[in-house]
């Protein structure tokens, strides 16, 4: 009943799909009120993703060319419906890094070297089930009302004693739990800058740093960061020249390039932030994720010269996002009060799960059991980028990330666009940072590169970008 389609290179598979479908239901060849087959049916018969099909098919929905029902699948609507004006217009930025962000975070079937996330098989959803039916028996948990501002006591009460263990004494007033990491950084953003306000960051650095500063008008200077830790003479000159209030960088395994900052490079820094009264937020998403993490900021400065939040996305699940934000006193009220009035009071259900997993000792075991799978896996995909001839430019100490450069002739975007008509999602320098030395850049994530399929996919794209130069 479907047309045919033979995919064309350079043009992104969903694009055509929909095309083709929507030609067919104006020409009449799928009649009005016909059933379109499953989607795991479309998906065999078309050799593309799950997240392909369902777009392709919003995409015709969005010009009411189908109707969908709960249970019973799409249709092709009737010649008589009526066409919203300019309903076929996707009205989401459409640029490659915006293209390559919003597919990152999907879930689909596609190869996803770039992800900032662990597989779904990596969680261990055993043991979050298994937490959840402990807290849904529990007497402590509340059906009604709301839960605390500053977060659920007894997570507080145990997360203060994991910081102690890092080396960060905190009252139990000073930590605030929030729904996720940028949740967080958004909040502290609103109350500690004003628009016009200067902020460093490092070059490269997580793309939604940049994107949320934007939101809050701030003026952005980057400082380079390699396997040395920070250009410090770069970053004095800029404290010097343009006072910034503040300095947003994530100390151990930085993302994209996995560095963790020695303590002489730390203790270097945070000289320079305090002779020049520059706060430091510290982002320490990934840091349990390291088999020995290295001294936080935090603990070596103190919580009048660094702001810490963290949380357990990248090792618990990013559908059940619990984070914290450690901080000064006067700033720890200010973020409470604001969970308070903005209706961002977090969910003490989702607390007292990430709690029960923290006390009864399973979340350290499954921290453990990633940390060694990691180090396996990168060992494996380490070995495979340098024979396609891409060079690490950190030694890997653990985490998510290897951040490689890719070999001559190779464009990181191009690279990244062709990828996405292979349904292969790649992490472009690109995207994190506006530097050109970026472009010859990629982040590739360990857990999700351990795949053979990736490999002879990546192989014929490195391939097609080639230098012919590099082989005489």
């Amino acid at each position: 009943m479907l047309p045919v389609i033979e995919f064309c290179p350079g043009t992104p598979k969903v694009q055509q799909i929909a095309e083709a479908w929507a030609r067919a239901i104006e020409a009449g060849e799928l009649p009005a009120g016909s059933r379109l087959p499953p989607v795991r049916e479309l998906t065999a018969q078309l050799g593309v993703s799950k997240f392909t099909v369902i777009e392709a098919l919003d995409r015709l929905r969005a010009r009411n060319l189908i109707t969908s029902s709960q249970g019973r699948g799409h249709f092709v609507a009737s010649r008589h419906a009526p066409r919203v004006p300019g309903g076929d217009t996707d009205w989401l930025p459409q640029d490659l890094a915006s293209v390559l962000r919003r597919s990152l975070l999907a879930d689909d079937n596609s190869l996803r070297p770039g992800s900032g996330h662990l597989p779904p098989d990596w969680l261990e959803p055993g043991n979050l089930r298994q937490a959840l039916r402990a807290v849904a028996r529990s007497t402590r948990l509340r059906i009604g009302g709301y839960g605390t501002p500053a977060g659920y006591l007894a997570l507080r009460q145990t997360l203060q004693t994991r910081l102690l263990g890092q080396g960060i004494a905190a009252p139990l007033e000073q930590i605030v739990t929030t729904s996720n990491t940028v949740q967080a950084l958004d909040m502290l953003l609103r109350v500690m800058l004003r628009p016009g306000d200067c902020v460093v960051l490092d070059s490269p650095c997580y793309f939604n740093f940049h994107a949320n500063l934007a939101l809050h008008g701030a003026r952005i200077v980057t400082v380079q960061r390699t396997a040395e830790g920070l250009d410090l003479a770069r970053f004095e000159q800029l404290l010097a020249q343009h006072r910034p209030r503040l300095y947003l960088t994530t100390s151990v395994l930085h993302n994209p390039t996995g560095h963790s900052f020695t303590a002489g490079q730390a203790f270097a820094l945070l000289q320079l932030a305090r002779q020049y009264d520059c706060h430091v937020i510290e982002d320490d998403l990934y840091a349990d994720l390291h088999p020995q993490a290295p001294a936080r900021l935090a603990a070596l400065a103190g919580l009048e010269q660094v702001t810490y939040l963290s949380g357990f996305s990248k090792t618990l699940s990013a559908n059940a996002r619990v984070s914290y934000v450690v901080a000064a006193p006067q700033l720890a009220a200010s973020l409470t009060h604001m969970k308070l009035m903005s209706g961002g009071i977090t969910s003490e259900l989702l607390e007292q799960v990430v709690d029960q997993l923290l006390t009864d000792g399973s979340y350290d075991k499954h921290r453990k059991r990633l940390q060694l799978r990691l180090q396996e896996a990168a060992g494996r995909v380490g070995q495979r980028l340098r024979a396609l001839g891409c060079e690490p430019l950190l030694g890997y100490a653990g985490g998510l990330f290897i951040w490689v450069r890719l070999p001559p002739g190779c464009d990181a975007q191009a690279l990244a666009r062709a990828g996405l008509a292979r349904d292969v999602l790649l992490g472009p320098g690109s995207l994190f940072g506006p530097e050109p030395g970026l472009l010859q850049c990629m982040r590739f994530n360990v857990a999700c590169s351990d795949d053979p399929q990736l490999w002879s996919e990546l192989a014929v794209l490195l391939d097609s970008f080639a230098d012919p130069a590099s082989a005489l």
